[in-house]
């Protein structure tokens, strides 16, 4: 099965590339992280730049290795989707289930390793360039040199190895399990992330205005509601388009087609979410604070300097990684239609009105997404604001979301109609008839 797993990807390399580049972007990011461990361990660090590195290697690389996970998941749950049939004719031909799961984590262990190995030079050159970040805002001494060894490089090697290989186990296990099962396991989590994430926020009230862990509860509350409405997806999708009256005939097969696949298109409305919430929560109370802190006229001290690099740089990491999940997932999605596309240009439907359906449903995903990621920030956003400034929503909040809100539309919009007029080239005959 690793011969197999080796020859396929070999024959077929571009139906690895959105998870070699996850692999690859995945391993740079907690190479050049966990680089600031090794850094930590020269001699001659002072204990004060020894203690922001090791924080910002431990923070940051533990929200890359779950950034990590899901990008990989994200595209080989499409990769191993659209295989069903060659998997089938495997398995009819003589295959065992085990050795179809071999065959399956050794692509994704062989992709893995390979985008690992292509991230060790940019994690180099990123650990330097995150060194000279700490020590230009004087968060870590000039005299402390950059290390990349031992601890970068197997923890970049070992976590892209396992999240891949843990990422195809379960995609096939996903496949193979009946959909009962996992609607139920899937509402469980949900409920107990958005419990725990209403628990978080509400105990943002119990800490005072001057208090150095008051952003903690409502970022990690936002966080963990995102995360509840994103596992709930579906559903809300489904809810959305129960309450959608769409004119035409382009907006009235965006939400039949919307419907149909509304558990396929849900790891696309579980990123918009978690990218809107996250985005929008952590870079909102981060101006409130800093604007609290000019106003009092205070000094930033060497941990709000930590909170506020480490901030922004998760939140670089996840609009990175959000982007790079949109965009895998939307061009898998969209390029596995070329059969339906030309039925539907067979059917009589020109090139313009297949990309307007196309622009229809990715208008109603967009819309989705931005929608309840931006109830998860505010439920964040609100209470920090209460407590912090006595106010309820800052002025930076509209701005801010504007922002993310663009980026986010975009990613799908752009994608999907690219991808969209890039698979419209094939004549509708030749699109049915491939795929048939």
């Amino acid at each position: 099965m690793l011969v197999l797993a080796l020859r396929s990807v070999r024959q077929r390399p571009g139906r690895f590339l959105a998870t070699l580049l996850s692999a690859f972007l995945g391993a740079a990011i907690i190479m050049a992280f966990h680089s600031m461990h090794d850094t930590a361990g020269r001699p001659g660090v002072d204990p004060v730049s020894s203690e922001t590195l090791h924080t910002a290697a431990g923070v940051v690389g533990g929200y890359g290795t779950l950034l990590v996970f899901f990008a990989v998941a994200s595209t080989l749950t499409v990769n191993v989707r659209q295989r069903a049939a060659e998997l089938e004719l495997l398995r009819c031909s003589g295959a065992t289930p085990a050795q179809l799961k071999r065959m399956v984590v050794g692509e994704a262990a062989v992709v893995a390793l390979a985008g690992a190995a292509l991230a060790v030079l940019p994690a180099v050159l990123g650990g330097r360039l995150l060194l000279e970040v700490f020590q230009d805002s004087g968060q870590v001494a000039r005299s402390v040199g950059h290390s990349f060894g031992i601890i970068a490089l197997t923890s970049g090697v070992g976590i892209t190895l396992l999240a891949a290989a843990g990422a195809a186990f379960l995609a096939l296990r996903r496949a193979a399990r009946g959909q009962q099962r996992r609607g139920r396991a899937r509402a469980f989590l949900a409920y107990a992330a958005l419990l725990a994430g209403a628990a978080a926020v509400c105990s943002t009230f119990a800490f005072s205005a001057t208090d150095a862990a008051l952003m903690a509860p409502p970022a990690y509350g936002a966080i963990l509601l995102s995360v509840g409405l994103a596992l709930r997806a579906p559903r809300l999708l489904k809810g959305v388009l129960g309450r959608l009256a769409p004119g035409g005939a382009s907006g009235w097969l965006a939400v039949r087609n919307l419907r149909q696949r509304s558990g396929r298109l849900a790891g696309i409305l579980m990123s918009l979410i978690l990218f809107t919430a996250v985005s929008t929560a952590t870079l909102t109370m981060q101006a409130v604070e800093s604007e609290a802190v000019a106003a009092s006229g205070q000094v930033k001290s060497v941990d709000a300097k930590n909170l506020e690099t480490l901030n922004f740089t998760v939140v670089g990491i996840i609009v990175v990684f959000v982007c790079v999940m949109l965009v895998n997932s939307l061009y898998a999605a969209t390029a596995y239609r070329e059969r339906e596309f030309g039925q539907q240009r067979l059917a009589g439907a020109t090139p313009g009105q297949v990309l307007g359906v196309v622009g229809a449903e990715s208008l109603v995903l967009t819309v989705t997404g931005l929608l309840f990621g931006t109830l998860a920030a505010l439920a964040g956003i609100v209470p920090f604001t209460v407590v912090r400034g006595d106010a309820v929503l800052p002025q930076r909040t509209a701005g801010v979301w504007a922002v993310v809100a663009s980026i986010g539309a975009v990613a799908t919009l752009g994608t999907s109609l690219a991808t969209a007029r890039r698979v419209l080239r094939t004549p509708a005959v030749r699109a049915v008839s491939a795929t048939a």
